[in-house]
């Protein structure tokens, strides 16, 4: 009798510590997993198409890269990237109109607030506007 007794309290033991690691690693991906859904920071986009006026010479629509270099140096920036519509396949949902594109991330809204009056960004509109003819923004939270 008191072999089995041993024998069945000896199987719930072992049971008990074969599953801890596993019962041990399950919490730990739980805490990981809540940990990072706490933490995972949104990702401000700023995205920004540009029709330039018409009559412009080469040199002048390759100039207005200046722009974007300029706006670079504006502080809180988390990366900046421009360029040319691409030479894509045409398709109804495809619009390929504009001269230029601005994609421009930050951490925060504050930090894309703080760049819409920014010095350096409002002088940078002050002095290259006379290329465009519409400007297009479109402000997106990433998740």
């Amino acid at each position: 009798m008191k072999r089995r007794l041993f024998i069945k309290r000896s199987s719930g033991l072992v049971a008990a510590i074969a599953a801890t690691p596993m019962l041990t690693q399950a919490g730990i991906n739980n805490h990981i997993s809540k940990n990072m859904s706490k933490n995972k920071q949104e990702v401000i986009t700023h995205y920004v198409l540009f029709w330039l006026k018409k009559g412009l010479s080469e040199k002048e629509i390759n100039d207005f890269t200046g722009f974007f270099e300029e706006l670079r140096k504006v502080p809180n920036i988390k990366s900046l990237h421009y360029g040319k519509a691409a030479n894509s396949t045409p398709r109804d949902v495809v619009d390929n109109s504009f001269t230029y594109n601005l994609l421009v991330y930050f951490n925060s809204l504050e930090d894309l607030e703080t760049y819409g009056t920014h010095p350096i960004h409002l002088k940078a509109i002050e002095q290259y506007s006379q290329y465009w003819e519409k400007v297009v923004v479109h402000d997106s939270v990433l998740k």
